[in-house]
């Protein structure tokens, strides 16, 4: 019989629904379990009208029944994903009322009192009123509660209500995004809890990074299903996602003006849970824009694990594939191997600024002591003394000589005596010394010029390597490596990343350790204070081990005292729904099965569930009066999980307490088996119980399959599953055993 929900009210029920099935992963993974028993209405299209549809669960809320203890099973970030859009609607529709009327408020009078209660614990004194002891937001502030805002348009508004300064208008939009992820996080965890969610943590955070303008980001948001197509099923409801916001200073000419800017990304500390549960991230982007590559990272002791979106769907991934559009590792490849590396090039490569200065250095130098040469010379020659001689010069001689051959002499030398004084040497090294001043203070020029443009080029670089180190920073510093198998990421230290449920997980541990989550929106470039908006809806969940199995039995001290028979069927009716989906799994051969069965011998709790003890100390008897003490009886237990997923896994596991066993051991096998691999009775009494559920699994499916399906689905159902009972042994320690001889 369907579970009837009695956790949401009509209209709560009927939008739920809608959502589940408008939401492609989530309908595939729970839509089966809303079971709607009304008229099929279709639009023209021959598309199911899902509006109409939803009036009539509101007016015949008997006809839509919620399974919700087969939900339970289900992803729990998918149910949280569920619930988070039910809370988005909700608080939608809460502040649209506020702000058309107190007529229309008058429904909503109780979820609204609640948001302003707290809003109020984060809002300044200047955004508050008190009127007869009742203390209220002031009335300008419901304007910029509107769902529909920009980030841009937010500060305006804030900006013109002119609250004192620009700290309290800081505070005031801090204290609406603290506000709506508070109201969120608490009314989802209802509708989880009402869905049959189970979580004893639950973090529910609502974050958008970017420049805050009406971009891609903000347009495409839900409006988009995860096949890019438009879906209008979803609340609008992209303003409620809050930015992480600081104050600028921005230097002008006259002043320095501040600013409330967004953070081009957004940085959510948080911890693992701790006590041996797994700890379960869940991610649902909502505005993204399909030119630029969605960009999330979690980082752990220093272990980055990256998530990247696809170009058609909101869906994240570690494959970091995305093409035609610009990604943050563009935007790094950039800076560092174009702008970063041709200033290094330019400033100190083989012909860089360096080299230039050297050069024209050492020019200038050879130019310098050629000017002190000459001007040594120069100094020289007018400390010398003139000379007189009665031999004609050179000079003379030749215009003796041209004047006798013109007729015009007598070509007689004497009485004509020469004088040198130096002063055409003098004159000639003048006019050298000048022209090397003058290349001399050009080279001055050149270097002057050349050091000035390296002092801009450092400064530049200087500022590309800040941002291209903070860009690395967020990006990682250490990439996990991973193994992907059928949509299933593996990272290099056990975490996995889910890619059809986008469910990230944390290995069980005991401890809690501290982790981040980045969400980056993309600039525009490397230094572009332009970047488009993206918005991310992230889950936090404690899990135990196996929460998701479709079956779960948990048989606890049903066996007596050295005994296995089962005294009790194993299936009950109200595994009848599992059954018949387990069923449909072995149906699909193309669909994997297998099965494991493990005698663990004794166990241990560790504070979550009993698992194997690996260095177990055998008991002679039971304390005084505490067989059946909690901490005992927990231990006596055997357990049968069915996990359908992207295969088909049956898995069988019984324990022991620590009580040494009195089994009379008389199989020749099983006995040869103890002695060789050094087991002790209640390792080979826990492979007797698990041999023994096995066979009782057999018989119970054998008979359910015919109850439950055609002769011919039977027959494949149950020869596909006797064959794989047939050839599975049960393993004990390290060997294992024929179910044949654990009889």
């Amino acid at each position: 019989m369907a579970q009837i929900n009695q956790g949401l009210n009509p209209e709560e029920r009927a939008y739920l629904y809608h959502i589940v099935k408008k939401s492609p992963i989530l309908n595939n993974n729970f839509g089966r379990y809303f079971d709607y028993q009304g008229p099929e209405i279709l639009l023209r299209n021959k598309k199911v009208n899902f509006d109409s549809i939803e009036l009539l669960i509101i007016n015949q809320p008997e006809i839509l029944h919620i399974r919700k203890d087969e939900i339970a099973k289900s992803p729990k970030g998918l149910i949280a994903e569920a619930a988070n859009k039910m809370a988005l609607w909700e608080l939608n529709k809460v502040l649209l009322a506020k702000r058309v009327s107190q007529k229309d408020l008058k429904q909503y009078q109780n979820e609204y009192n609640a948001f302003e209660e707290m809003l109020l614990v984060h809002l300044p004194n200047s955004a508050k009123k008190t009127i007869d002891g009742i203390t209220t937001p002031i009335k300008k502030m419901h304007n910029l509660m509107n769902p529909s805002l920009s980030f841009d348009d937010k500060v305006m508004i804030v900006e013109s209500i002119r609250l004192g300064s620009i700290q309290d208008d800081e505070m005031a939009l801090n204290a609406i995004n603290l506000a709506i992820n508070e109201y969120v996080q608490k009314r989802a965890y209802q509708i989880y809890r009402a869905m049959g969610g189970e979580a004893d943590i639950f973090d529910n955070i609502l974050v958008a990074a970017g420049d805050g303008s009406s971009t891609s980001g903000m347009l495409e948001e839900r409006e988009k299903d995860e096949k890019g197509r438009w879906n209008k099923g979803l609340p609008k409801a992209v303003g409620l996602f809050p930015y992480q916001i600081t104050i600028e200073k921005e230097e002008t000419k006259r002043s320095v003006v501040e600013k409330i800017e967004p953070m081009r990304y957004s940085i959510t500390d948080l911890k693992t849970v701790g006590n041996n549960r797994i700890t379960n991230l869940h991610f649902d982007v909502w505005g993204y824009n399909s030119e630029k590559q969605t960009t999330v990272v979690i980082e752990k002791n220093g272990l980055n694990y990256h998530l990247f979106g696809s170009k058609d769907t909101r869906f994240l991934s570690p494959d970091s594939t995305f093409s035609d559009g610009t990604t943050y590792q563009s935007i790094i490849n950039d800076l560092e191997f174009n702008k970063v590396a041709k200033l290094n090039e330019a400033i100190y490569g083989k012909k860089g600024f360096d080299y230039w200065i050297d050069y024209n250095n050492k020019k200038k130098d050879g130019v310098e002591l050629k000017i002190i040469k000459r001007e040594k010379e120069y100094s020289d020659l007018g400390f010398s003394s003139i000379s007189t001689s009665r031999k004609a010069s050179r000079r003379v001689k030749k215009s003796k000589r041209n004047a006798r051959k013109a007729g015009t002499g007598s070509g007689s030398f004497d009485g004509e005596p020469t004088t040198y004084s130096g002063r055409k040497e003098r004159k000639s090294l003048q006019n050298e010394i000048v022209y090397l001043y003058d290349i001399f203070e050009a080279y001055k020029r050149k270097i002057a010029a050349l050091e000035k443009q390296k002092k801009e080029a450092l400064t530049l670089l200087a500022t590309y390597q800040r941002r291209l180190d903070h860009f690395k920073q967020l990006m990682g510093l250490k990439w996990a490596t991973f193994i992907e198998k059928d949509g299933l990421y593996t990272f290099e230290d056990s975490t996995t990343f889910d890619i059809l449920t986008q469910e990230f997980q944390f290995p069980a541990s005991q401890i809690q350790e501290d982790f981040e989550i980045r969400l980056i929106g993309i600039p525009e470039s490397c230094l572009s204070k332009s970047a488009d908006e993206v918005m991310i809806h992230i889950n936090l969940m404690d899990a135990e081990p196996n929460y998701n199995a479709r079956i779960n039995l948990s048989l606890e001290d049903v066996f007596a005292s050295d005994k296995w028979n089962l005294p009790t069927p194993l299936f009950t009716e109200k595994d009848s729904v599992a059954i018949q989906v387990f069923f449909e799994g072995i149906l699909n051969k193309k669909v994997d099965f297998s099965i494991i069965a493990r005698g663990q011998g004794i166990g241990k709790w560790n504070g979550v569930r009993t698992i194997k003890d690996s260095k177990p100390i055998e008991l002679k008897a039971y304390p005084q009066g505490q067989k059946f003490d909690p901490t005992f009886v927990r231990l006596r237990k055997s357990e049968v999980f069915i996990h359908i997923n992207r295969s088909i896994v049956l898995e069988v596991n019984s324990f022991t307490d620590p009580v040494k066993s009195s089994l009379v051991i008389d199989n020749s096998v099983i006995s040869s088996g103890q002695n060789k691999y050094n087991l002790s009775k209640n390792d080979i009494l826990s492979a007797y119980r698990t041999a023994a559920i096995m066979k009782q699994l057999k018989s119970e499916i054998n008979v359910l399959a015919g109850k439950y399906l055609t002769r011919d689905k039977a027959k494949i159902v149950i020869d596909r599953f006797n064959k794989e009972i047939a050839k599975t042994k049960v393993s004990v320690g390290a060997t294992s055993f024929k179910q044949g001889d654990l009889k």
